[in-house]
């Protein structure tokens, strides 16, 4: 039994090292230990077999890293199937385009990839080049029949490059006859895309090009999202494209009305003398209409705070008669499990430090440390639904621990670098402002939206900013750092953080009472369990790197 456990590991070990000579574009070892796995009976098929646990074999691992000869070795002397996918139903051409490698996906268009396939969200290699703006690759794939208006979850490949402030590929995709008002499931077309990006050069084209002013995502106009933004040119140019000013919301506010709830000056003066009396506004003039409106936030702000501390402290304890019982003899199992996910992790072994974790869970489903540094270890292999659903458990097991809402957070952030932040967050931010559960769904990241992206494990920011999370100590007194005057500073100039603490209205009192004084906000953490639970959450959104910005 022993030697079968043994053996076991040993191909296990050499499956880890063919896949990770795909990844380093390594071929004499990758077609080494092709022959060792094979043993002489089919190689093709061997090769062809080997997978990882989200089915992604060697064609996929080399296609996302751009090791173009591998795939050639695969491809041309195994005749291995150039459209196989993985669990998310991508091929390697789709990852090959999302990480920009041109050449790669070339050569695999060129050895019949079949550029129409798309992911189980819907997205082709067509939208991750116009997201990318990768024009050659872009012209390449609609050269080889690709469909300019084939439709994912998260829109057209024209919703894609507008998003992302792509203007040539936004231009290209136009002179191929992509739809300037195609629309995604939830109304989102091109033009609002281009303006929730704050791209000026992008909504140009795209009024030049037909899209329509005048349309609504979630109750909100192009015009609400530049008034909320505070870009006065993108304002003015949509009010010359034909933008009606007094168009209104789901809320029956007006972009003035949004403008001046954010405090944007400029847009009210734009829009003021376009703009019709809104009566439930005493006096109509700039000033008038700015304080009318920051009054009405602040209020509607404070709201949303005193609900959302409601809330977490209602629903993030998990009674103790729900736990069960674990032996002694099951506490000492699962710590060694534990030390042996540890020990892996620290080697970069991700899936054995999952496999170890989980063992230990199973023995010992109680411990919030278990289930937080299986978290970190889901994170550091870009799966970030599994890293949420461990880090929210983590907080609910130990809901006075500042690391699991540290953890939380840091998952939130990854599914936050999703394809197309820069479109939703800015719509999805103006819906419904007076519904606490748009605001609620806003602050989950509205993941539902958006592809997950795979990150690479080797990636040095990454693993710093991971293996910090991971030593910090769970000291509630570690976190105080992060309101100190300049740790302060840090948050609210990251745009993830600084939308959540304008809707967190109680907290953000709190902060302005303590921020620049270290040892009241040291006191006000240990005496307030909601406030280290709130200051974990919002450095773990902070910390984590969003790479694709």
């Amino acid at each position: 039994m022993a030697a079968d456990a043994s053996a076991a590991l040993a191909v296990r070990d050499k499956v880890q090292q063919f896949l990770n000579a795909a990844v380093t574009g390594n071929l004499d070892l990758l077609k080494n230990l092709a022959g060792q796995l094979d043993e002489g009976k089919d190689l093709a098929k061997t090769v062809a077999d080997i997978k990882d646990a989200n089915k992604r074999g060697a064609l996929h691992f080399a296609a996302r890293e751009g090791k173009t000869e591998v795939c050639k070795y695969l491809l041309e002397e195994l005749k291995l199937d150039v459209d196989t996918k993985d669990e998310d139903g991508e091929t390697a051409l789709i990852h090959a385009a999302r990480q920009g490698h041109t050449e790669t996906a070339k050569y695999l268009l060129d050895s019949g990839a079949n550029p129409g396939i798309a992911s189980e969200l819907g997205a082709t290699a067509l939208h991750h080049s116009a997201g990318l703006g990768d024009i050659e690759l872009l012209r390449y794939l609609i050269s080889k029949g690709a469909d300019v208006n084939s439709q994912s979850d998260a829109g057209s490949p024209l919703i894609w490059a507008a998003g992302h402030g792509q203007q040539d590929a936004v231009k290209v995709l136009l002179e191929h006859n992509a739809n300037p008002n195609a629309e995604n499931d939830d109304n989102i077309t091109p033009l609002l895309s281009s303006v929730a990006a704050g791209s000026l050069p992008c909504l140009e084209l795209l009024i030049q090009a037909g899209a329509k002013v005048n349309i609504s995502a979630g109750g909100a106009s192009p015009l609400h999202i530049a008034a909320d933004i505070g870009s006065p040119e993108i304002l003015q140019l949509l009010l010359k494209g034909g933008g009606d000013p007094n168009i209104t919301d789901e809320d029956g506010l007006k972009p003035i009305q949004v403008a001046a709830g954010r405090g944007n000056r400029s847009a009210v003066e734009i829009l003021f003398p376009l703009t019709s009396k809104v009566e439930s506004i005493p006096k109509w003039t700039v000033d008038d209409i700015l304080e009318y409106m920051q009054s009405e936030t602040s209020r509607q702000q404070e709201a949303v705070g005193n609900f959302k501390e409601l809330n977490v402290s209602k629903d993030c304890a998990l009674p103790k008669k729900d736990l069960p019982e674990v032996s002694p003899e099951a506490k000492k199992k699962a710590a060694e499990a534990k030390s042996r996910g540890t020990d892996a992790f620290k080697r970069k072994d991700y899936q054995t430090a999952i496999d170890a974790y989980t063992q230990a869970i199973d023995l010992d489903p109680t411990d919030a440390t278990l289930f937080s540094n299986r978290s970190l270890c889901w994170m550091c292999l870009g799966q970030a639904e599994h890293a949420l659903a461990d880090g929210k458990t983590s907080r609910e097991l130990k809901p006075e621990w500042g690391k699991a809402w540290y953890r939380e957070g840091a998952a939130l952030r990854l599914l936050e670098a999703c394809t197309h932040l820069p479109t939703y967050s800015n719509i999805i931010f103006l819906r419904k402002k007076n519904n606490l559960h748009e605001i609620l769904f806003f602050d989950e990241a509205a993941n539902s939206f958006y592809e997950g992206v795979r990150r690479d494990p080797e990636n040095k920011a990454l693993v710093d900013a991971f293996r910090f999370v991971f030593e910090s100590s769970s000291d509630p007194s570690s976190l105080v750092s992060w309101f100190t005057c300049s740790g302060f500073q840090v948050l609210t100039a990251c745009p993830f953080t600084e939308k959540r603490l304008k809707l967190d209205g109680n907290f953000m009192a709190l902060i302005n009472r303590n921020h620049s004084l270290p040892d009241a906000w040291d006191a006000c953490i240990q005496r307030r369990p909601v406030s280290r639970r709130r200051t974990g959450y919002y450095a773990g959104l902070r910390s984590f790197p969003l790479l694709s910005s």
